[in-house]
This record gives C-alpha cells, sequence and structure tokens, in this order.
C-alpha cells in the first residue's frame, strides 16, 4: 500500500542527507584550502634597518632591499625557493628604538631570517657602545627565540669621532658575530663610502647607482644563508 506521509519523510530526509554531505565537503574544502595557503606561504625576510635600508632620498624601488626583492623574485621563476620580503627600516631609526618595535614585527611576520642593520644613527649622535652593543644582543635573541636566523649588518663612522670611540664601535659586529656564530656583512657601504661619486651631498647616504653595489655586498653572505 503506498502511504503518501512516507513518501514525504523519505523525501525529506533524503534532502537533508545532501545538504549535509554538501556541508561536509564545503568544510572539507575550506579546510583543504586553508591548509594548502598555510603550507604555501613563502618564508619571510625581517629587515631591520635605519635610512640606509629604507632607501633615503631616492626612489624606493631603487633601494638594495627593493632591488634584492627582485633577485628572489627572479630565482623563485626559475623554481627556486620563494621568500617573502618585509622591509620594516625606518629613516633615523635606532638600536633603541629597533627593539622596541622588534617584538610585534616577530610575533606579526614570523620571519624565518632576520637582517639587523642598526647602529649608524647610535654612532653618529655619539651614544655608547655598551648600549648599543646590549640592544643588537637583546634584538640577536629576540629573533633568534622566534625561530628566526640572523645576519648582521656593520657600519663603520667618519673618522671625525675620535680612535678611541671608532675602536669600540667598530668591534661591536665582528663580536657579536664571532659570539653567537653569525654571517656578518663588516661594512654594508664596503666600496661605495670612499666614493663621492657614489654618495649623497651629505656624505652620509649612498645614490641610488651605489645600490646595487651595496647588493652584492649582503648577498655575497645572505645567499649561504638562504640555501
Amino acid at each position: 500500500m503506498f502511504y503518501p506521509w512516507k513518501s514525504k519523510k523519505l523525501s525529506w530526509m533524503t534532502g537533508l542527507l545532501a545538504l549535509l554531505l554538501i556541508n561536509i565537503g564545503s568544510v572539507n574544502a575550506a579546510s583543504l584550502t586553508a591548509t594548502s595557503l598555510t603550507a604555501t606561504k613563502p618564508p619571510v625576510i625581517l629587515v631591520m634597518g635605519d635610512s640606509l635600508s629604507a632607501a633615503y632620498n631616492i626612489p624606493t624601488q631603487t633601494g638594495w632591499v627593493a632591488l634584492l626583492e627582485q633577485r628572489l623574485l627572479k630565482q623563485h621563476l626559475k623554481n627556486e625557493q620563494s621568500w617573502q620580503l618585509v622591509n620594516a627600516s625606518i629613516s633615523g631609526e635606532t638600536t633603541s628604538g629597533g627593539l622596541t618595535r622588534l617584538p610585534a614585527l616577530l610575533r606579526q611576520h614570523q620571519p624565518s631570517i632576520v637582517l639587523l642593520e642598526l647602529g649608524a644613527n647610535d654612532g653618529l649622535r655619539g651614544l655608547p657602545p655598551s648600549l648599543i652593543n646590549n640592544n643588537l644582543e637583546k634584538m640577536l635573541a629576540l629573533s633568534q627565540q622566534s625561530g628566526a636566523k640572523v645576519m648582521l649588518l656593520g657600519i663603520l663612522l667618519p673618522p671625525n669621532y675620535g680612535p678611541a670611540y671608532l675602536a669600540k664601535f667598530e668591534n661591536i659586529y665582528p663580536k657579536l658575530a664571532q659570539q653567537h656564530q653569525l654571517p656578518l656583512v663588516p661594512f654594508l657601504l664596503e666600496g661605495v663610502a670612499d666614493k663621492p661619486e657614489l654618495m649623497q651631498e651629505d656624505r652620509l647616504h649612498p645614490t641610488a647607482q651605489a645600490q646595487p653595489l651595496i647588493l652584492e655586498t649582503v648577498w655575497l653572505e645572505l645567499e649561504a644563508l638562504l640555501n
């Protein structure tokens, strides 16, 4: 015998089952998409620097950090490792300012590599080398505790600061690199600072023409770290 109410109930249950299957499929697809996005997110390189890394007084796209990003993109197009580059450099930044900003940047970007280029403004202000050293060491520790590898980008000061101060300042970067076994660029402006045609009128900041040379100086140490 045919029971209409059973037919309606069966249709309702069939529809409900189909709806559940659709929803489960949607959840699984969403989960898979989220997992895939997480899995394919490229590792981050965080640049913590001052005006030397912030493209001071030159077009941003000509700065050495922007040139590094372009090089990394070209490598990715050649089926090599992709990287995301975050430039957190600020003109005028000191080691104290960098130390204040770094924890939030580490939480936000979770970098795999931190390029630490700070200390020049501290030195130009004549701040105690011990303060500069301590601030850099704290930033090294914070970066490593977050799981990031660190590379130091050192700087030298003009000779008018006196031999005693210059010796203490210039020893900061190699000493930290040796103590913590870090890759080091001893002088970011190697081959640039002594060429007036590659420096801006203030004799402190490199020109746009100098940026490819700076990139090559950084790349000599960074390439091994990337690999």
